[in-house]
């Protein structure tokens, strides 16, 4: 009965990864770089009802904190650092988000078409 569930584990398992890694690539990716407070795009447009990545570089000297109080999404980088964050799926709508090391900086937005 072990080898079974081993043989059986030994086949899924590569699988179910080629799968999930091929749906994360299949993702339209949108660039954000922070620099000392700046944010760019300030505004930028993504897929309503898409999953999406957003890659973050922080091309600054400085820590930067992507922050969005309505996304419920939050994501540190130190100086020269790169992250991504995976957006499931925004109703239509604008999203605000900004750097909460940098409060003296205008906030930017995702535009959910």
């Amino acid at each position: 009965m072990r080898r079974l569930v081993a043989a059986l584990l030994a086949t899924v398992l590569p699988l179910a990864a080629s799968i999930g890694s091929a749906r994360a690539d299949d993702d339209p990716v949108f660039v954000i770089e922070f620099k000392d407070g700046a944010i760019a795009p300030s505004e930028l447009v993504v897929p309503a009802d898409t999953r999406f990545k957003l890659e973050l570089h922080n091309v600054g000297e400085s820590p930067v904190e992507f922050e969005s109080i309505v996304l419920r999404k939050e994501k540190v980088l130190g100086p020269g650092a790169s992250s991504f964050i995976v957006i499931r799926r925004l109703d239509p709508g604008e999203y605000e988000f900004f750097d909460d090391f940098h409060l003296d900086m205008p906030p930017a937005r995702l535009i959910a078409r």
